[in-house]
């Protein structure tokens, strides 16, 4: 039992070393390589319209929610308001 103990703390020491050369790699293991992106410039205007369609979009899935929401609660509640009398009978007996 404590010879297994004394394994896995000599693993654990000896995996030290080996976890701080990959501590601050993303996405790769090759020293000096960087990825370069050539993405567009977006002028003025189009981050605007950008902005305000993702406004919109998310005040609809915010609406969407909501309303879903309130259905399943209005929901639930019917069901217990008419489940309520069949609780009250059973409790009566």
């Amino acid at each position: 039992m404590s010879s297994n103990s004394m394994q896995v703390i000599n693993f654990n020491r000896n995996q030290l070393s080996q976890r701080e050369k990959f501590k601050y790699t993303l996405g790769g293991y090759k020293e000096g390589k960087t990825t370069e992106y050539n993405l567009p410039k977006a002028t003025v205007k189009q981050l605007k319209s950008i902005r305000k369609r993702l406004v919109e979009e998310q005040k609809i899935r915010m609406f969407k929610v909501i309303l879903v929401t309130a259905i399943i609660f209005l929901m639930l509640l019917w069901v217990f308001l008419f489940s309520a009398d069949g609780f009250v009978q059973l409790l009566t007996y």
